[in-house]
Formats: C-alpha cells, structure tokens, sequence
C-alpha cells in the first residue's frame, strides 16, 4: 500500500469519530404557564463532544418573538429571580450542562402562538464555536421538576437535527 494509500485509508477511518464530535441535547422540553402566557421556558442536558470548550450564546425558535439563555440568581432578601446569562452558558469540553426548571434555560418572550401540550416547534441552539444545532422540542406541560421525559435525543446520527449542526 503507498503512503498516499495509507493516508487516505487512516483519515477516512476518522471521519465517523470526528462526525460525532459535536454537540448533543438529550430530554428537551418546554412548558409555559398557561395557554395564555406570553413567554415560556425550555430544558434540556447539553452534551459537549467537541474536545474544545465552547459556550451556548444565544438560542432562536418562531414559537417566540425572542429567545434568552436565563438562570435564577438568589437576591440579598434571599428572593429568586431569574435573569439573563451574560457572555452565554459555559459548556466544558466532554461534559454536561443540565438547563432545568429553577437554574439555566432558553426562555422565550413574546410567545407567536400557546405552547400546547404534545405539541413540538424547532429551537436552533447557537454557540460561540460549535455550529448550530436546531432540535425539535415537544411541549410537556405536565412534567414535574426533576421528573425524566420521553428520552429524546438530538445529535449526530439521530435523526432529530435538521439541516444546520449536523
């Protein structure tokens, strides 16, 4: 076999290995607290595959005029409220980052249509170096706090990506 030959062979060998590095979202949901509210939240476990640190900065979906990353922060009173992530949410390099109800989330502000439960809508996840990864998220307004959904995953090779991230 030439060097040419082997070469090629070695890097068509890494190709699924770098294909899975990437970004992955497992058991999103959202929920809002009415059929007429106008904002919502959604949760999710990001996984970072990359090997590189990277941050979640921003988040984009038509179920809402506009979509923030949000934590809740405790005040000096001792009262939460939640406020917007400044610089983005970090997300270390082979690890997981849990948005859940109560700490980090994509809020959205300006609902465009109820979140309704059952439903799903598309959420394009935006990171400072990773590409972006648009997921589908089904709206589950009888969730609990802590309770485990229906088991979605979102990453390469799953079917569940569209077109960007992938």
């Amino acid at each position: 076999m030439s060097l040419k030959s082997l070469v090629l062979a070695g890097a068509v060998a890494l190709l699924p290995t770098l294909a899975l590095a990437q970004m992955q979202v497992d058991d999103p949901y959202a929920r809002a607290g009415s059929p007429m509210a106008q904002s919502g939240a959604a949760f999710m476990a990001i996984t970072n595959a990359t090997g590189t640190d990277d941050r979640l900065v921003g988040a984009t979906s038509d179920i809402a005029e506009r979509a923030e990353l949000h934590t809740h922060v405790q005040t000096a009173e001792g009262v939460m409220q939640m406020r917007e992530v400044e610089g983005g949410i970090p997300l270390p390099a082979g690890e997981t980052v849990t948005l859940e109800r109560g700490g980090l989330h994509v809020m959205f502000l300006g609902l465009t249509r109820p979140m309704l439960q059952g439903e799903t809508f598309e959420l394009t996840l935006e990171f400072e170096t990773a590409p972006p990864l648009t997921i589908t998220v089904p709206v589950d307004l009888e969730r609990m706090p802590g309770q485990p959904g229906m088991g979605m995953h979102h990453g390469h090779g799953h079917g569940a990506m569209h077109g960007t991230g992938g």
